[in-house]
């Protein structure tokens, strides 16, 4: 796992050069909020996380899955991480600070989530 990103990855590439796009301007990772937030806009008080579908437990099809070797490692591992972005959304919120997640998926239909982004950015 040491090889997994947690920062620049293509998903997160994409949002950001989609919100840049659209006219909004943005800091990365902010590492003074719970999380770290992936695009943080702090004076619309607004964070976007990208999100895997597998490392974050979406329910899609590719997040719903399991490995098949070492099942109880990854299950507990990943409902670890489900209930740190859940205590993280939670925390955020508690600080007046509103969160949108996009997931991994979401990228297929550009035009929906650039719909949903400005609708979540302008609001």
């Amino acid at each position: 796992m040491r090889a997994v990103k947690s920062k620049d990855t293509k998903p997160e590439l994409i949002v950001r050069r989609l919100v840049h796009r659209m006219g909004f301007r943005f800091r990365l990772h902010r590492k003074d909020l719970p999380g770290s937030p992936d695009i943080v806009l702090p004076s619309r008080k607004k964070v976007i996380f990208v999100h895997g579908c597998f490392w974050h437990g979406h329910g899609c099809k590719r997040g719903n899955r399991l490995p098949s070797t070492n099942l109880d490692y990854w299950a507990a591992k990943l409902a670890r991480n489900r209930q740190r972005d859940e205590d993280t959304l939670i925390e955020l919120r508690r600080l007046g600070w509103s969160t949108y997640i996009v997931w991994e998926c979401q990228l297929r239909e550009l035009e929906s989530l650039r719909a949903e982004l400005l609708r979540f950015l302008s609001t």
